[in-house]
């Protein structure tokens, strides 16, 4: 019966942890494709279309083909929820907000990722995936069938996700180590939503010391999302950002 009221915290760990995903789940590619993302090619007098510029950030170019990249690497994520469809509009303003902190973190780079923590979390990822168990991700064969029905080969795989944790570690470093929750938040987040929550399930609740980490973590997510929310803000104020209209060519 307890875990009924931990199911509830852990969604809301986990909505955050998503939250995080989509806006920094891969690393932009602005390389120009042989094909374009749906039909075939549109002829011009001039030749004929590659790539289609949809926003321009500061100096870095957002393609069509990185909106399809999202969509193809949005789907592989283990906690995206299956009510919540692709749009394209969210998914450029997702790229614009990774393509803002990419830049932040080349200003102010950590260490680099190693092959031990990427092969560990890949490990996981291969677990935790529903998807991957009629593919047998747990077989290399496996994983590599499954990534390539989503448009990946395993080595862009490895860097998209590198470059995940990289971005990841760089919100970590940036928001959360300054952040201090106190005995007295977490009281209140453990009497004003937790055991309302039980008492509308009709549960008995854990006991607050069992539990105070847990809220500790949820407290420490929230305020991470605030902080990151307001700084892509500013962010967004200070630099560039243009969004290109249908049809309109970047110069």
């Amino acid at each position: 019966m307890r875990a009924m009221g931990h199911k509830s915290m852990l969604q809301e760990l986990r909505a955050f942890c998503c939250a995080v995903v989509a806006a920094l789940a891969t690393a932009s590619v602005c390389v120009a494709q042989t094909q374009p993302v749906s039909g075939p090619p549109a002829a011009t007098g001039q030749g004929t279309v590659l790539d289609r510029i949809l926003a321009i950030v500061n100096d870095d170019v957002i393609l069509e083909s990185d909106v399809e990249e999202d969509r193809r690497f949005e789907s592989i994520q283990p906690y995206r929820g299956s009510a919540t469809e692709f749009s394209r509009e969210r998914a450029v303003q997702r790229l614009i907000d990774r393509t803002l902190i990419l830049q932040q973190a080349a200003l102010e780079p950590e260490d680099a990722i190693t092959e031990q923590d990427l092969d560990a979390q890949l490990s996981k990822l291969r677990k935790d995936v529903p998807e991957c168990a009629q593919y047998h991700c747990e077989t290399d064969e496996g994983w590599q069938k499954f990534l390539a029905n989503h448009g990946f080969t395993v080595a862009e795989f490895r860097d998209r996700w590198r470059m995940r944790m990289q971005l990841l570690r760089f919100i970590e470093v940036r928001f959360r180590n300054g952040i201090r929750i106190s005995d007295d938040e977490i009281k209140e987040y453990y009497e004003k939503t937790m055991l309302p929550e039980y008492a509308k399930q009709k549960v008995t609740p854990p006991k607050l010391e069992t539990v105070s980490k847990r809220i500790e973590e949820v407290l420490l997510q929230q305020q991470v999302s605030n902080l990151l929310r307001d700084w892509l803000k500013s962010l967004r104020a200070q630099g560039s950002v243009r969004i290109m209209n249908v049809g309109e060519v970047a110069p």
